[in-house]
């Protein structure tokens, strides 16, 4: 395999990601060996296959995950791999399929050039992984928010160590997310493309006022959600506890799939008790599901991109190396997932009405502002990863006024509308894509004992949400943006 790759040890220190915020410590030293994906199939699969009976199972289940996890060395790989991209020297190639491209099967994908064409394929790699970026810094706050639960009960070191190492992983993952990003976005489409703004990113002061305002409404919820659970089974998580007593909020993820499934108090209540109960510590891995699952939707097929190309013995980009790396390192991730948030609350007491409640809350959210959101195939992408449609067709308007299109105000209306408005294959590609991740959900939550049914079976997921539905959405997102451009 001829895969470009650094072999000099790689040492990352503090950045800033944007407007994610999110510094990345020093790398700590794992020891790490190789493990073939084989090993980890047969290792995962048992797993996942059926649902695991009693805590001793699952937790040799968890142990063997982390191990193999600690034993890998998926991250390395990406690590290296980041340091070593250069844009020019992979412009020339598709990253993944062309179906996973912007505007794929429009009239204008068609009439694009071959080099429009592998653009197309980059810039959507690159949105794609920057809402990857945006669910692992949720993944990064809620690990230590639950570890911090997990780590005052008996029995479940070998969890925390997991959720410890999968937190740093993650800080790696967004780094070379952005780091690639970042330089194609700036050789395609210049240095303010694709949304960046440089020192707009900055934060903006805090006032003493919503200073006062967010630590009251974080006093309040503690309250809430301490008082409303049974005497005794109140767990305040130590992470949390060291927040407040460094005088520090409660994290609020405002990106990826926590951003979009719920307001920033509604999230700060979630934190509150997914910090407090095991029972719902355990829940909020039956949430992180479905940033799996929605990843594993995009990057297997990028897995099997990689896997064409090495035994093709063709030369494998970068983007795709780090994705199949990536895919690799989020199994054991999804592994732990499905084994706490589908078994491991058994090994509690049954939950509260209160606790049922506020499960059941967090996944009907969860369910009709993020599955049903991606799940829709308005504009016939296979991941919808903008905040909403009319957002995807302005980023479209510049880019196709952009360097890698030169067309003008009247020309990129013209092809929208041919694009946006009549049905395409990429709509079918799209549809495609939806029915795999909607199946794996409703077979995950299927399983779950506490939901109530509007939620074990995806009730809000549209059973019609056919390629008509889809292009309705999408006239309809298109006739917003012209009106809005128009103005």
């Amino acid at each position: 395999m001829r895969l470009a790759m650094v072999h000099s040890a790689l040492n990352t220190s503090h950045v800033q990601f944007g407007n994610l915020g999110i510094p990345v410590p020093k790398k700590g030293s794992f020891p790490m060996t190789s493990l073939t994906e084989k090993n980890y199939r047969a290792d995962s699969q048992s797993a996942v296959g059926k649902t695991v009976k009693g805590s001793a199972k699952h937790r040799k289940v968890i142990d063997i995950t982390y191990r193999n996890n600690d034993e890998s060395d998926y991250t390395e790989q990406i690590e290296a791999l980041e340091q070593a991209f250069r844009y020019a020297d992979y412009q020339h190639c598709y990253w993944t399929e062309p179906e996973q491209s912007l505007l794929y099967g429009t009239p204008l994908y068609e009439q694009a050039t071959a080099d429009q064409k592998r653009a197309l394929n980059h810039l959507y790699w690159v949105i794609q992984n920057n809402n990857t970026a945006a669910s692992e810094v949720n993944t990064i706050i809620y690990n230590q928010v639950t570890a911090g639960v997990f780590e005052t009960l008996s029995g479940y070191d070998k969890l925390c160590d997991e959720l410890t190492l999968e937190t740093d992983q993650e800080y790696h993952h967004i780094h070379a997310f952005q780091k690639v990003g970042h330089r194609t976005r700036t050789a395609l489409l210049g240095r303010k493309g694709f949304g960046w703004t440089g020192k707009d990113n900055k934060e903006a002061p805090t006032s003493r006022v919503s200073n006062w305002f967010a630590r009251s409404q974080d006093t309040v919820l503690q309250f809430l959600a301490k008082h409303m659970l049974k005497p005794g089974e109140y767990l305040v998580s130590n992470y949390l506890k060291e927040l407040e007593a460094q005088g520090k909020f409660a994290p609020t993820p405002t990106q990826g799939s926590g951003g979009r499934a719920a307001s920033p108090t509604v999230l700060k209540f979630f934190t509150s008790n997914w910090g407090s109960s095991p029972f719902l510590a355990c829940q909020y891995y039956a949430m992180r599901y479905v940033s799996n699952g929605l990843l594993k939707s995009q990057e297997h097929p990028r897995s099997r991109y990689f896997k064409k190309l090495e035994k093709a013995g063709e030369p494998i980009p970068i983007p795709t190396a780090i994705s199949h790396y990536h895919f690799l390192d989020e199994s054991f991730h999804t592994t732990i997932s499905l084994i706490v948030g589908r078994d491991m609350y058994r090994d509690f007491a049954k939950p509260t009405v209160y606790e049922r409640a506020i499960a059941n809350w967090a996944v009907y959210l969860a369910q009709r502002n993020v599955i049903c959101y991606h799940s829709g195939l308005s504009t016939g992408l296979p991941a919808r990863c903008f905040r909403n449609d009319v957002s995807f067709m302005e980023f479209i308007y510049r880019l196709l006024q952009s360097p890698v299109f030169e067309l003008s105000d009247q020309d990129a209306r013209h092809w929208m509308e041919k694009s946006f408005c009549a049905e395409h294959e990429g709509f079918h590609v799209a549809k495609r894509y939806q029915k795999g991740f909607v199946t794996d959900f409703r077979q995950f939550f299927g399983q779950i004992d506490y939901l109530w049914p509007i939620n074990r079976e995806m009730r809000l997921i549209d059973v019609e949400n056919t390629v008509d539905a889809g292009l309705r959405r999408s006239r309809a997102a298109f006739q917003e943006f012209s009106e809005s451009v128009a103005v």
